[in-house]
């Protein structure tokens, strides 16, 4: 699938539109022409789509982005080397994306033959909902034994937590199968569905969805790595440090909205809110699924967006294992600068 149909496609999948968010400042501010004419430009958030998202959604159809004086244009990203070639260029000013993308790029070994030397995490979102899902006719790890399975990146996002789930019951890369590029969760989602490829990580409630559609999930990868941390707000530095006043509220209204999504109370509105954003043909029960995947579990949405720094040396430790030999990481604290968040809630 181009770049260009990706987007087209998944513009439907998200509806974000930075119009939505100027008619919620007009509509929530006295003096609404005023205050328009004095926003800044959209925030430009890149994000893989899926229902991970729905905390932005909230934030967006709550007015959370609203009540910081934000604007957000948000748009969907095919690949990692996409979006984080977009985000080094200056083309997105946050990028949602894995922990170890902050760091590939950082270190610069990413795939986009880009390297962003100043990009930093400035706020956790979750520990990644991560699940090895494969193939109805593979019911264990040894059945992958010999197979394609399906990864973003060779050398970024999760394609090292399914290395090392594999390794840990005696699978080796190339020695008992290959991997092979279908890009982000939803094609790598689409890729399985099709029996493309045996087995890949997907992203909760996708590895639901696939199950009652008769494959097996064989792993949580929480459970057996411990600590990790997936997706967070990536900024590069330099512009953040321009922008802190955006940067706080960015991370304050999403903070808000994880809040109103982990309240009970609010389960119904929640649901309207996922299927508004999702496509016309979406089933409701999927609703409720994907409450239950990204809710109710130890995982969940990351509160106050405080970020795990145990995750993330679980994730340094993961890329000096599988990444560039010889190369040489930094400590966890390297990669985050807590400066946006200690000052979006008044605790430096």
């Amino acid at each position: 699938m181009s770049v260009k149909k990706f987007l087209k496609q998944a513009s439907m999948f998200m509806r974000f539109l930075s119009i939505s968010s100027l008619a919620a400042l007009v509509a929530g501010c006295a003096g609404g022409a005023r205050v328009v004419a004095e926003t800044p430009a959209p925030l430009r958030i890149i994000v893989f789509p899926g229902a991970f998202n729905w905390p932005l959604w909230i934030a967006q159809d709550k007015g959370f982005f609203a009540s910081e004086r934000l604007a957000v244009a948000i748009t969907p990203t095919p690949n990692s080397t996409f979006q984080m070639k977009g985000l080094i260029q200056g083309e997105f000013d946050i990028a949602m994306t894995a922990m170890d993308n902050v760091i590939a790029y950082r270190e610069g070994q990413g795939e986009a033959g880009v390297d962003g030397p100043d990009l930093v995490a400035v706020m956790g979102s979750d520990a990644g909902f991560l699940r090895l899902v494969a193939s109805p006719e593979s019911r264990g790890y040894a059945d992958l034994r010999g197979k394609t399975l399906s990864v973003d990146a060779l050398t970024t996002g999760y394609a090292f937590v399914l290395l090392e789930l594999l390794e840990r019951h005696g699978l080796l890369l190339e020695r008992d199968y290959k991997t092979e590029r279908a890009g982000g969760v939803l094609q790598r989602y689409q890729a399985l569905l099709e029996r493309k490829h045996a087995a890949t990580i997907l992203v909760a409630p996708f590895d639901a969805m696939a199950q009652a559609q008769g494959f097996h999930r064989l792993a949580n990868a929480t459970d057996e790595l411990g600590h990790y941390q997936g997706v967070v707000a990536s900024v590069r530095q330099s512009w953040a440090r321009a922008q802190p006043e955006r940067v706080r509220g960015y991370i304050r209204a999403h903070a808000q909205a994880v809040d109103w999504l982990r309240e009970p109370r609010n389960k119904d509105e929640a649901l309207r809110i996922f299927l508004a954003h999702m496509p016309p043909n979406t089933p409701p029960q999927s609703a409720e699924t994907a409450y239950h995947a990204l809710l109710s579990g130890p995982e969940s949405f990351q509160r106050r967006g405080q970020i795990d720094l145990a995750g993330v040396e679980t994730v340094v430790r993961l890329r000096a294992k599988f990444g560039r030999l010889g190369a040489r990481l930094h400590g966890a604290a390297y990669y985050y600068d807590p400066s946006f968040h200690e000052a979006a809630f008044g605790n430096h």
